[in-house]
């Protein structure tokens, strides 16, 4: 079914999972900015909403499907008629209409969420896959909760739904419940023990309860899955879900791993403030990949590595991602080396005993205040702190 076994589909959920963060919602024209950013990056799959759930998510689906060329949009249901109809018609203008559809597979949501029976669930799984192939091609089957499901029972879940249509298969550890290599082994128990597996895609979605999503992920993407869904910035549902920039640069990164998306990873940095200030909801500081802290340096140790050779402390170049550039933050902590860079930077070439001065002088004033900018470094020159 893959025409290239090492390519990995990217799933964007933030406009629907993303966008369940209590005070994040955004308005139709903020969603269809977004989606077409998210096609600018190279996503492959845009969830675009829950149909279903509101006049609003409808009404966003069907916009975006208007608004987007390229990639695949996806509507989430429940296995239920009324939300697979509703998906059907918010998708009419799709170029690609996708249906996510799915139910419960462990025994907690089995038992405790549905008070139903295992046979019951596989009935509803199947009848709601066969239900939704009747109008959209393109159908992913989530089995809810899956990361505590029993194996044997998701494996038979998993096969049924791929008799019954399904072309992607969601395996999501919903509650960010698993270890990596248990949600690895999981995935590869599915891939040798699912008969007819060769006929979807196995997609891995996680959340980060546990902060183990991108782990869980790479784990997964390691063991036989081959799309991953997650949001950017990692926004989502309690502690979110897989930070999609994390996988995809981790993937760049380890080539080893012989894995590669479609993904502009420049576009990040500016997609990262984009959806940061439309949901109002600030990126920590040192977040991987796009917080304001991944490619500050402020240790004088590290410091005087990264000017060495940038590579002694970056394993990414901030140009990868979009980043402004790597920056040499100046504080208490800092050694000679930096001092140095920066008042060179500024057009002061001071020799060894002048920038020894200048040292001592800049640690007084580093103590006293936390942030210093350019401007602190041209009075401790004009006040001759520093001799010329």
């Amino acid at each position: 079914m893959l025409h290239d076994p090492n390519r990995v589909y990217v799933f964007d959920t933030t406009l629907r999972d993303g966008e369940q963060v209590p005070g994040c919602q955004l308005t139709t024209p903020e969603k269809i900015e977004i989606a077409r950013e998210l096609e600018a990056l190279g996503v492959d799959i845009i969830e675009a909403g829950f149909p279903a759930s509101s006049p609003g998510d409808f009404q966003s689906v069907v916009e975006i499907a208007k608004a987007v060329n390229n990639p695949t949009i996806c509507a989430l249901t429940r296995a239920h008629k009324g939300d697979i109809d509703a998906a059907v018609e918010a998708l009419k203008y799709a170029k690609h209409p996708r249906i996510h559809t799915g139910i419960g597979s462990s025994d907690m949501h089995i038992k405790t969420k549905f008070n139903s029976t295992r046979e019951e669930i596989l009935e509803r799984a199947v009848d709601a896959v066969k239900y939704a192939k009747k109008s959209v091609e393109d159908i992913e089957f989530y089995a809810e909760d899956a990361g505590r499901a029993d194996i044997e029972y998701l494996a038979k879940m998993v096969e049924a739904v791929i008799a019954a249509g399904a072309t992607v298969v969601n395996i999501p550890d919903t509650n960010g419940y698993c270890l990596p290599d248990q949600y690895g082994s999981k995935i590869r128990f599915l891939k040798e023990n699912v008969k007819n597996i060769d006929k979807a895609i196995i997609s891995v979605h996680c959340h980060n309860d546990l902060g183990l999503a991108t782990a869980n992920s790479i784990a997964g993407l390691q063991n036989g899955a081959r799309q991953v869904e997650g949001t950017i910035n990692g926004i989502g549902e309690r502690a979110g879900n897989t930070s999609i920039e994390e996988v995809v640069m981790i993937l760049k990164t380890h080539q080893v791993l012989g894995l590669h998306t479609n993904i502009n990873t420049q576009s990040f940095y500016e997609l990262s403030r984009l959806i940061s200030s439309q949901m109002r909801m600030p990126v920590q500081p040192n977040k991987a990949i796009v917080g304001s802290n991944a490619f500050a340096h402020s240790s004088g140790i590290h410091q005087d590595g990264f000017l060495k050779n940038r590579e002694n402390y970056e394993i990414i170049r901030p140009e990868d991602v979009g980043f402004p550039s790597a920056t040499i933050v100046l504080t208490a902590r800092s050694g000679r080396h930096a001092l140095k860079f920066h008042l060179d930077r500024l057009g002061h070439n001071l020799n060894k005993e002048e920038l020894a001065v200048a040292y001592q002088n800049f640690l007084k004033l580093a103590d006293n205040k936390l942030n210093l900018d350019d401007n602190d470094l041209l009075t401790l020159v004009a006040h001759r702190l520093v001799k010329q």
